[in-house]
């Protein structure tokens, strides 16, 4: 998921035949996995959500829902 780096893939081409299989980049997929994780992480910025205070799941997914709204009404 993550680009290789160049060092890595030097290390690996210096290996040869042993130097193992390149890893797969999708560039796309890549985008909307970092845009799932800056919105996680915005969500976390919410206090209530980072530490689930709430002891029930419905009332955490209201809180949930609430950051989110927030969120988007900012945005």
């Amino acid at each position: 998921m993550i680009p290789e780096k160049t060092d890595s893939q030097a290390a690996r081409l210096r290996k040869g035949s042993r130097g193992g299989r390149p890893p797969g980049f999708d560039e796309e997929r890549y985008k909307k996995r970092n845009t799932i994780e800056r919105a996680i992480d915005r969500l976390k910025r919410a206090r209530a959500v980072a530490t689930r205070y709430d002891k029930r799941g419905y009332a955490f997914l209201g809180t949930a829902t609430a950051a989110a709204l927030v969120i988007w009404l900012r945005t």
